[in-house]
């Protein structure tokens, strides 16, 4: 199974998200090809309502904990409660990297 489709499943089963993307930034660094170091997550839930936003990053990080042990190295991770999102959310692009 890739990295991508374990940190789906994870936060899937411990966050319950309504609205889940991870994307593979990976390809933006100074890595191999076709590497899964490198990811974004925007992800809402409703265990996000009333946390800081550090709380909710502890959440994620805490879930994902396995996966940076696999090789994990990045994550930008972008938290919404269920209250607070809407599909015309824009969430900021990820500098590139490559050296």
């Amino acid at each position: 199974m890739s990295l991508e489709q374990e940190i789906i499943d994870k936060l899937t089963q411990v966050l319950n998200p309504t609205h889940l993307q991870v994307i593979n930034e990976s390809h933006n660094h100074n890595v191999p090809v076709n590497s899964e170091t490198h990811f974004k997550v925007i992800i809402t839930s409703d265990s996000f309502e009333g946390k800081r936003l550090l709380s909710r990053h502890r959440l994620v990080n805490e879930a994902l904990s396995e996966a940076f042990n696999k090789g994990l190295h990045a994550l930008s991770i972008h938290t919404f409660s269920t209250n607070e999102w809407n599909d015309e959310m824009q969430v900021p692009n990820s500098p590139d990297c490559k050296g």
